[in-house]
């Protein structure tokens, strides 16, 4: 899909200009250095970085292995109650980002509703392929089921959400939760995420969108996938492999018109939806990847935010999944 200049909103047009020439690499090679640049970037801007008017703090939880995985955790100030629990995972391509890099939605998800954040600083693709960030979110999920109430979650509202790989991974945890039978998810918000790895849809092939682009995509692919690149590749790597979509969350999306992952994130809505699992879903004119977050004054931005608030206060004033009695050891 060829994008012309004209075709994206007005007011995200000179940021996606510039931040594409940031982020979009003419080869490879100069795109795999640039993820390795980022993280370091990354580390140094926002690690550690907490968010005016919350209470945040730091965990390191253990890995099988006894390795260890940095979370953060974002609460209310003067939380009295319990309240829904919401994993969050960053987005990057699967290859960059550190948590505190979402602050602003923490907050605004926060003053929505009230309620935990719970965010694990998962393993890079440009350190550990699939399946590493896919079991470090996994990892961090049970541990907030079984640390619910010191955290102050209701462990019948836990929820998940993520943009763009961090959507992927949290429509890949879904499918695993369901099919493990560990933990029960209530609701899920996985924003114009990176799903499907084959690039057959007609947004995906030859898409010159500021920002994330054919190339980019395929090559942030080939790193997550490693080995399994270009073979057979798991749902839980790729959630638009999945062929059964039965007793999914509820799920919130959204996903802007001329980016990549356009089709795949309509694909995965009518999936959902033809198995009966309830979707708020919508889809905005002349929007790039991630515009929400690169430009979140712009009209457009500012009504997809909206769009998502409203419906995870709906979710946390109605929707609840009762986890099964020990479920995990």
């Amino acid at each position: 899909m060829r994008v012309s200049r004209k075709m994206v909103d007005k007011q995200l047009r000179f940021r996606g200009m510039l931040l594409s020439r940031l982020v979009q690499k003419s080869t490879e090679e100069k795109f795999i250095q640039s993820m390795q640049n980022s993280k370091k970037q990354m580390d140094k801007t926002f690690k550690g970085k907490d968010v005016e008017g919350l209470e945040c703090s730091e965990v390191w939880i253990s890995r099988k292995d006894a390795s260890k995985i940095r979370v953060r955790i974002y609460k209310p100030l003067h939380l009295e109650k319990e309240v829904p629990g919401i994993l969050w995972i960053h987005g990057g391509g699967y290859a960059q980002g550190v948590p505190e890099m979402s602050g602003k939605m923490y907050k605004k998800l926060i003053e929505t509703s009230e309620c935990v954040i719970v965010a694990p600083d998962y393993r890079l693709s440009i350190d550990a392929p699939y399946p590493a960030a896919f079991e470090d979110c996994y990892e961090v999920l049970l541990w907030m089921k079984t640390h619910a109430k010191e955290l102050g979650i209701r462990d019948s509202q836990l929820m998940a959400g993520g943009e763009s790989a961090g959507g992927g991974l949290t429509a890949a945890l879904t499918l695993y939760a369901r099919d493990k039978g560990e933990v029960n998810i209530a609701f899920q918000m996985p924003l114009y995420p990176m799903i499907d790895d084959r690039m057959l849809t007609e947004s995906a092939r030859e898409n010159n969108a500021y920002v994330w682009n054919s190339d980019t995509n395929r090559w942030a692919w080939k790193l997550y996938l490693g080995a399994l690149s270009g073979k057979e590749v798991p749902a839980y790597a790729a959630a638009a492999r999945e062929t059964d979509y039965r007793n999914l969350p509820p799920t919130v999306t959204f996903v802007g018109d001329i980016e990549p992952f356009r089709d795949e994130t309509i694909r995965y809505v009518e999936n959902l939806r033809n198995a009966r699992v309830s979707v708020d879903f919508k889809m905005f004119k002349g929007a790039y990847h991630g515009f929400d977050i690169i430009h979140p004054q712009a009209k457009i931005s500012q009504e997809a935010t909206e769009f998502l608030m409203s419906s995870f206060k709906h979710a946390a004033e109605n929707l609840f999944a009762e986890q099964k009695e020990g479920s995990v050891e």
